[in-house]
């Protein structure tokens, strides 16, 4: 190590120490620092060299995790794959679903704790791939995640609708972005207890419903009625949609099954936090090991229960679906035909809890991928500034004026917007996962052919399944699922401009920035031989012989059952 990086390290040791976030200084100062690229406003401090720091623990990354797994989607937009498909087919296809993305997210786990960099999945892009590739993943995944940030304000702004609606948008829009700048601009210990806290709620909310579920069921509801599966008889297990008979019932699971893409959700937000991850390589491997069962349990359990609890064909249900608020949850909409008041307003309030926490989610995800895309010199270098406690701080500010997108609702219907942002996220999420597909099995390819050993714990702690046919098998569906997820737009009499655009411009974008990169810069696909798994690998072998340094200076122990039960629950 040279001594001017040993210099600037203990630079950014001794800032680490203060407690302010921002550094005070003279304009001596200032001046003698320009020349090493640190930006000075007179009181606010941001370098280049400064680094984002490991400052998040196990219980943290598990949060932020099912925090920005588990949106309204679960609670609300579910509704449509439930009255389009029935129930049935809701469970099928969100089960179908759920093992793919579970196939995906054991991949992207194995190359993640691999080499736990910023942005892993888009980084590795690049070294297995194509850098025209990486740029592509990167951008796109950039864009899906600040899009669902107006998506949740907006989406909290109709929750509210559930009381009353005699206010301006712009008032809980100021509000909710105001929150996000501030859980998020301080340092990332705060946005990590944040999340952390605003996860337990949802979880809460997620282990209650299904508990609601089966007491009511059974019989614990105001009418005792033990009404069990009898929804899945009368109107019926599968819906149709569109047509009649066999392929009407097809068309309902097709729409199932977009809904489910869109709710279902997999290992991007686990991955973004492997740079900040304290001890990454055991932190990030604990993760992947047990997040997954529990979002597999509340993916499939909330569609069965969905299905439980009121029919596909009710009166209420069908007449709030595409609201996005309370009145359109079947949660919500059975509890009323029980008779049960007090529980849809607290039901509300936890949703809109829940939508604050995914939006938090996707304001860290969005920020912290843009500056992994500067750092990698696909994005001006202004973006690369970052505060002396790790807050990429440029990268928050272009962040925050995609929230500005919520404001299209002060003109138009905010349904209208609602079906408008999912659409062009749930392309972009597609997408997403067919780019992790092809970097997997290209980091597998290159793996074997340098001789690597998958089977060395030290090396691979967390190793995937069935390798490569499970990764084979989730990107044939993925890919498919890429060019079918708008298909409705052109059968008759559906035709619609909009739907049609965001529903697929992601492709076209994709396509746009591939090829002007493949031709700016003449970049050549990767050989699995020349690959680099390397770097990278030093600096983070460093951290982690400097954590478990100090657990042993300071007589610490991680593995103690105390901390191997809350690493389970957390």
């Amino acid at each position: 190590m040279s001594n001017s990086t040993r210099l600037s390290e203990k630079e950014f040791e001794t800032s680490k120490s203060k407690d302010s976030n921002f550094a005070v200084f003279s304009e001596e100062d200032a001046s003698s620092t320009t020349e090493k690229g640190l930006f000075s406003s007179g009181f606010l401090q941001m370098n280049k060299e400064f680094k984002m720091q490991r400052h998040l623990k196990s219980r943290h990354i598990q949060m932020i995790a099912i925090g920005g797994s588990i949106g309204t989607g679960l609670f609300v937009t579910i509704s449509n794959g439930l009255i389009n498909g029935g129930p049935g087919s809701l469970f099928i296809a969100t089960t179908f679903w759920t093992l793919i993305i579970l196939m995906l997210t054991t991949a992207i786990g194995e190359m993640v704790c691999y080499l736990p960099v910023a942005s892993p999945f888009i980084e590795m892009a690049g070294r297995c791939v194509d850098e025209a590739f990486e740029v592509c993943a990167g951008y796109n995944f950039f864009l899906m995640e600040a899009c669902y940030i107006p998506f949740e304000i907006t989406a909290c702004n109709t929750m509210i609708h559930y009381w009353r609606s005699d206010y301006s948008p712009a008032i809980t829009f100021v509000v909710q972005t105001l929150l996000y700048v501030l859980f998020n601009v301080f340092t990332v210990k705060w946005f990590g207890e944040s999340e952390f806290w605003m996860s337990i709620t949802k979880l809460i909310l997620c282990i209650g419903l299904l508990f609601f579920t089966f007491i009511t069921m059974v019989g614990g509801n105001p009418q005792h009625d033990a009404f069990g599966f009898r929804y899945w008889n009368d109107p019926g297990a599968f819906a149709t949609y569109y047509r009649d008979g066999p392929l009407g019932r097809f068309q309902g699971f097709v729409s199932a099954l977009t809904t489910a893409c869109f709710f279902v959700v997999g290992p991007e937000y686990l991955s973004m936090v492997a740079a900040e991850a304290r001890n990454p390589k055991k932190t990030m491997s604990g993760a992947f090991r047990t997040v997954i069962y529990r979002l597999a349990l509340f993916y499939i359990g909330g569609a069965l229960s969905v299905g439980i609890l009121v029919a596909y064909n009710d009166p209420t249900l069908v007449a709030h679906t595409g609201q996005e608020d309370a009145s359109a949850s079947p949660y919500v909409v059975a509890m009323n035909n029980m008779g049960i008041s007090g529980l849809p307003h607290v039901i509300n309030v936890t949703i809109i809890m829940s939508a604050a926490s995914a939006g938090n989610s996707y304001f860290y995800a969005a920020s912290r991928q843009l500056y992994a895309l500067s750092k990698r010199g696909y994005a001006p270098s202004c973006f690369q500034m970052v505060t002396k406690k790790g807050i990429p701080i440029t990268c928050m500010a272009v962040t925050t004026c995609f929230a500005l997108l919520s404001l299209l609702q002060l003109g138009n219907d905010s349904a209208i917007v609602l079906e408008w942002i999912v659409n062009l996220v749930t392309g972009a999420q597609m997408l997403n996962y067919a780019f992790m597909c092809v970097t997997y099995y290209c980091f597998y390819r290159a793996v074997n052919a340098q001789g690597l050993d998958r089977m060395d714990r030290k090396m691979f702690i967390y190793r995937s399944w069935f390798q490569p046919y499970s990764i084979i098998i989730a990107g044939a569906f993925i890919w498919t699922m890429v060019f079918i997820l708008g298909y409705s737009v052109f059968l008759p009499g559906n035709w619609s401009i909009e739907t049609f655009l965001f529903s697929y411009i992601m492709i076209f974008v994709n396509l746009a920035i591939f090829l002007f990169w493949k031709i700016l810069k003449r970049t050549s696909f990767h050989k699995p031989a020349e690959v680099d798994l390397v770097t990278g690998m030093e600096e983070i072998d460093e951290h982690i012989y400097e954590y478990y340094a100090n657990m042993e200076a300071n007589n610490q122990r991680d593995d103690t059952l105390f901390r191997r039960i809350m690493a389970w629950v957390f």
